[in-house]
């Protein structure tokens, strides 16, 4: 091989090899549990927010998933939407947990829970402690720190400020509001710029007749 052309591939090469680095280090986050939602705007009520636990054992399968509740929600305000097969719903002091038959080997195990309202705050941390039938436990619940993701990150749902979705959900009619608005301005001068162009012709008018 030429020596520029090896040269040239050097830089290739080291950077897919710390492409291949990233990828490693990124891999045991691979595996997590996350929560969701289609609009989530603080103080929405009756809100509705899937949870993902994502298998990772070879050996079990999902038995016991635990969820703590930040602050503004209490248990109380929960209840169950959906959930596998014979799972229940069991309110702790500072969360809850859904329990029941243990899922098979590799499938992930997903609940749903409505909250009555949600709490005025920008970002809501769910921390997931998850039970496997052997026994195995995964507890996400680590917040970043400095910029750094940790290997286990807790569920974290952004939310739309209160203040915020009031303008942007009104921001449409608003616009059509200030639309119509003008409109109306509009014609307001219009009408009596239409009333003198007619008083002028008239006045026309009768001078050439009388001329």
């Amino acid at each position: 091989m030429h020596p520029a052309t090896r040269a040239a591939g050097r830089p290739a090469a080291a950077g897919a090899a710390a492409l291949t680095a990233v990828l490693t280090l990124a891999d045991p986050a691979s595996a997590h549990a996350e929560v969701e939602a289609d609009i989530p705007r603080a103080l929405a009520r009756n809100l509705t927010l899937p949870f993902v636990s994502e298998a990772e054992s070879d050996s079990a399968g999902f038995q016991r998933v635990r969820v703590v509740l930040p602050d503004g929600i209490a248990p109380g305000d929960v209840t169950l939407a959906d959930a596998p097969r014979g799972w229940k719903r069991k309110a702790t002091s500072d969360g809850y947990t859904v329990v029941g038959p243990a899922l098979n080997t590799g499938t992930d195990a997903e609940h749903k829970v409505r909250i009555r309202r949600l709490p005025d705050a920008r970002q809501l941390v769910f921390k997931t402690v998850e039970t496997y039938a052997d026994g195995e436990i995964s507890r996400w619940i680590e917040l970043p720190t400095g910029g750094a993701a940790p290997e286990q990150l807790a569920p974290v749902l952004e939310v739309q400020g209160a203040t915020e979705a009031a303008a942007t959900s009104a921001g449409p009619d608003r616009q059509k509001a200030a639309g119509r608005s003008g409109g109306v301005s509009a014609g307001l001068v219009a009408v009596p710029l239409l009333l003198g162009a007619g008083a002028w012709w008239i006045r026309a008018r009768a001078s050439s007749g009388s001329g």
